[in-house]
């Protein structure tokens, strides 16, 4: 064959594919460049920059569409949110942040945590408890099973031992009605209204041998006398109370009374208004002195003290440590049927606030045209190549079919 036919018959399909792969190449290229408008003088030269920088806008709203409208839809949404709240994740997120607190309280060595504490104690007892036990006082049934229960468990069965009614029978005797006590108490009484009560009644109401004597000697000087005594001769007095009360076993009977006091004793009924009495006046004295009481055991405990032992105790307690877990756990379930409940209305109202659609659009537009371009070439990169590849065989392809023509003719 010359060369000159065959040379018309190798260069169509030659010319063809080189034109072809070239020219999509080209056009890909197209695409992302030039990244910046190209200039002539005022004259903009056409297709710059490239279709993508040039319409970044228009691209960043288009992503934002498909995205919400296909993608993050409510619904979407609300199944990604269950499978990012899942139990375990959030007892782990928890878990890591109870740690986290945890290490914080025990580093820290400053002034600041046992002063936050310290505020926190001060208000709950000085402010919240007062007006809380106000309100809650005004309820008949407040506090009626826990006073039972201490009535029932701590005064009902409450018995004094032997050693007990020894010494309080002792401290008695010695510190509270002493010789000289009894003494000026019998002075008190001893007045001259009380013994001419007394005279008189022993006169009216004795009879027989004790009659005559009634109304032959009375009582009246004998008591006057008595009275005299106990003024004049104190520390005689004093002794002579001692030594009857020793004779008498006054500290051993008193002993045996204290050792058999109980309030199983009593009848059932007046057990149970004792119980009802204590139960009435601890609950009025609540509601008219509870709250000043516990705001003025608010102003005399020094918190900061009271923190610092907290904390100290926080730092070396192992209790905390291994209880995280569990809270944890709680918190995680509490929060898992508050997402249940309340699922749909929470996204409805997060993705507004979070305005997703304007974030993704931002994003976008701050992303400079090389990295698009090396976004898009990484993810269709074989693609992109396949179309200049394509390009090179139809052109080849056409080429072909003309040098067949020609071939022909």
């Amino acid at each position: 064959m010359p060369f000159p036919t065959l040379w018309l018959i190798v260069a169509p399909p030659l010319a063809g594919g080189i034109i072809g792969y070239f020219t999509n190449d080209v056009a890909i290229k197209m695409i992302f460049r030039p990244y910046r408008p190209i200039y002539l003088g005022q004259w903009r030269i056409p297709f710059t920059p490239g279709v993508i920088p040039h319409n970044q806008d228009r691209l960043a709203q288009r992503v934002s569409d498909a995205i919400m409208g296909s993608l993050l839809t409510p619904e979407e949404m609300q199944k990604l949110t269950r499978r990012l709240l899942h139990v375990e994740r959030v007892q782990a997120a928890i878990l890591w942040l109870l740690r986290l607190a945890l290490d914080q309280v025990n580093s820290e060595r400053n002034q600041r945590s046992v002063t936050i504490l310290a505020g926190i104690l001060r208000d709950l007892l000085s402010r919240s408890l007062p007006r809380l036990l106000r309100v809650l006082a005004r309820r008949e049934e407040f506090l009626e099973t826990e006073l039972n229960q201490i009535f029932d468990r701590v005064l009902l069965e409450f018995r004094l031992s032997e050693d007990q009614s020894r010494k309080l029978a002792q401290w008695l005797l010695t510190a509270v009605v002493p010789p000289d006590i009894l003494r000026q108490s019998l002075v008190d009484f001893l007045t001259d209204r009380n013994i001419q009560i007394i005279d008189t009644g022993f006169r009216q109401k004795t009879s027989g041998t004790y009659w005559l004597v009634a109304n032959l000697f009375g009582l009246r000087n004998a008591l006057i006398r008595l009275r005299t005594f106990c003024l004049d001769e104190k520390e005689a007095a004093n002794g002579l109370i001692a030594e009857l009360t020793e004779s008498l076993s006054i500290q051993e009977r008193l002993q045996e009374w204290l050792h058999s006091l109980s309030l199983q004793a009593l009848p059932v009924s007046t057990v149970r208004q004792l119980r009802k009495t204590m139960r009435d006046s601890v609950r009025t004295y609540l509601q008219a002195e509870g709250a000043d009481l516990l705001q003025g055991l608010g102003q005399s405990i020094n918190w900061e003290h009271i923190a610092t032992l907290i904390l100290n105790r926080l730092r070396a307690s192992e209790v905390m440590d291994t209880s995280l877990d569990l809270i944890s756990l709680e918190l995680a379930q509490i929060l898992e049927r508050y997402l249940e409940r309340d699922l749909e209305q929470i996204v409805e109202q997060v993705i507004p606030i979070l305005s997703l659609d304007q974030v993704i659009i931002d994003r976008v537009m701050a992303t400079p045209p090389q990295d698009l371009e090396t976004a898009i070439q990484g993810i269709v990169k074989s693609e992109l190549q396949a179309i200049v590849n394509l390009g090179g065989l139809l052109g080849f392809t056409i080429g072909s079919l003309q040098a067949l023509i020609l071939w022909l003719q």
